[in-house]
């Protein structure tokens, strides 16, 4: 897929693996509107990449994706600004074991439904020009964690949404292709929930461990993670892939059986 010209979504937009989604897609020529519920972060990350792009390129909308309203608001104002929707990241994430309901909420509930409010825009079979749809899950998503079982089962629905999703576009006919991000520990500001009792509650005692597993397994560079979502977005036979990246492999793929067979659609 050529970029010039495109239009992009990307919550959790303001920091980390969202903030280098963004100034990735930009490079490559893409209008980007950034979503984060953090409107100072926000504003400040639009005004410094407004030093190295042109300003009319981005569009920064406060917006907390786990509230239903904000999130129809903030697409139905991308559409009206840049008049597409070509690519959405589902980015945001939080870690809180503590708040659990909040953490399915802003981890799965807003990824699903911000897929759907992207698939009204691209779906073909709307009247749309097709697209590309990428969420963020994690290693959680394919292993267990201990110290986070909402957070694991949060990432497990994500993985298993996105290839059901990316299913169901292929058999209708979206033209939207669908697929997710599994990252090992990544150096965001995520990784300092493991040190606040107040997020993770009865499994704040699993600290220590954590740290250790992240320092047996490596902290992984933003940059690494952009160069996943562009293969993702340049490799047009991908679809409903699941995607890994570690220290110790860098990009590489989950392998499952299909043997499943899937009906044709009638």
């Amino acid at each position: 897929m050529a970029l010039t010209g495109k239009v992009a979504l990307v919550t959790g937009a303001a920091q980390g693996i969202g903030r280098a989604f963004s100034e990735a897609l930009l490079r490559q020529g893409c209008k980007v509107v950034l979503l984060d519920v953090n409107a100072v972060a926000g504003e400040s990350c639009k005004n410094d990449l407004d030093t190295e792009f042109d300003s009319c390129s981005t569009l920064f909308i406060a917006c907390d994706v786990g509230s239903e309203e904000q999130l129809k608001c903030a697409f139905k104002k991308a559409f009206e600004r840049f008049g597409s929707l070509d690519i959405l990241c589902n980015n945001a994430g939080i870690n809180n074991e503590n708040n659990w309901e909040q953490t399915i909420n802003i981890n799965l509930t807003s990824v699903i439904r911000g897929t759907y409010l992207a698939l009204d825009y691209m779906n073909k079979q709307n009247g749309g020009k097709g697209g590309i749809i990428v969420n963020i899950a994690s290693l959680a998503g394919i292993y267990p964690a201990p110290h986070g079982p909402v957070y694991t089962a949060t990432k497990h629905g994500v993985v298993g949404f996105t290839r059901a999703i990316a299913a169901t576009s292929k058999l209708a006919g979206y033209g939207v292709r669908v697929n997710t991000i599994c990252p090992a520990f990544v150096d965001t500001p995520l990784l300092n929930s493991v040190d606040s009792q107040e997020m993770m509650g009865k499994f704040y005692i699993f600290k220590d461990t954590v740290k250790e597993l992240i320092d047996h397994y490596g902290i992984l560079d933003p940059a690494l993670i952009v160069q996943g979502l562009m293969k993702i977005i340049q490799e047009e036979d991908l679809n409903g892939a699941v995607m890994r990246i570690t220290k110790t492999k860098g990009i590489h793929f989950e392998n499952y059986d299909s043997a499943l067979v899937q009906p044709a659609l009638k």
